[in-house]
């Protein structure tokens, strides 16, 4: 049985700054759980039903995690999902420091004050999906161990490496000879552009896009052809969903490349 000190300890890590203090986060769900289980990642412990457990005991063979079987009543307690699933897994965060080698060998994905935890979920597992080994975010982005970016990233959390830097100061140090690929409403149109192999793609804010401040980094602004039909309707739609934004640029970066 689990005591009232132990849930709320594992409660308290919804918030971020007890995720930073304890440096540690949770995940739910058997997919995302057992991912993790296999990465590299270290489980500090696993909350699960008996049934859970009986299920995914190979899976468990080798892991070091504190394994504690708990009710359903309990688990609704610690989780954070309306509808709680079998499992809950507390995870250290891992320490990562950031290496100007990473420039070198592939693209590295920049974001800059992404602040929906969906959007950021879907980036990091966008990301995954083409190869990209490392993000780094803007300080005012949120939290990618946010509970819901966790859940949004299927796994990928575990094979993408996130930083928090100053963007400006990293750029301001970036050799001239990487390319810098940002995008925005006006700029020269997706289908018109060669990608190198490697280089920074810098995706902005959902609402506000890129910030001015780093307008002037960017050596290739970019523009996601629209097909929209003005004769159709008077309205048009705003702006692209900055993870689809992401999808699209990564898509084109990495098979449209001299």
């Amino acid at each position: 049985m689990l005591s009232k000190p132990r849930i709320k300890q594992i409660q308290s890590l919804k918030s971020k700054k007890f995720r930073d203090a304890a440096r540690k986060f949770i995940a739910e769900g058997h997919t995302l759980v057992s991912d993790l289980v296999q990465s590299n990642m270290v489980i500090d412990s696993i909350f699960a039903t008996t049934s859970w457990f009986h299920k995914n005991q190979k899976t468990l063979h080798h892991s070091k995690a504190e394994l504690v079987e708990v009710s359903e009543k309990e688990l609704d307690a610690i989780s954070s999902l309306t509808t709680p699933n079998q499992v809950l897994a507390v995870i250290n965060i891992p320490q990562r420091k950031f290496d100007n080698d990473i420039f070198i060998k592939d693209y590295v994905l920049m974001l800059d004050e992404i602040k929906d935890p969906g959007n950021m979920g879907t980036i990091i597992r966008t990301a995954d999906w083409f190869g990209i080994k490392h993000i780094i975010c803007s300080h005012d982005c949120v939290d990618v161990y946010n509970p819901k970016v966790v859940q949004a990233t299927m796994g990928s959390i575990a094979r993408v490496q996130i930083l928090y830097e100053n963007i400006t100061d990293v750029l301001s140090r970036l050799d001239s000879s990487i390319n810098v690929y940002g995008t925005f409403l006006e700029g020269t149109p997706l289908t018109k552009i060669r990608f190198k192999k490697t280089g920074v793609i810098i995706i902005g804010n959902e609402s506000k896009g890129i910030s001015s401040s780093l307008e002037g980094f960017v050596s290739e602004k970019i523009h996601i052809n629209s097909f929209f039909n003005k004769t159709e309707t008077n309205t048009r739609p705003e702006s692209l969903n900055a993870s689809v934004a992401a999808g699209i640029v990564l898509f084109a970066a990495k098979n449209f490349c001299s």
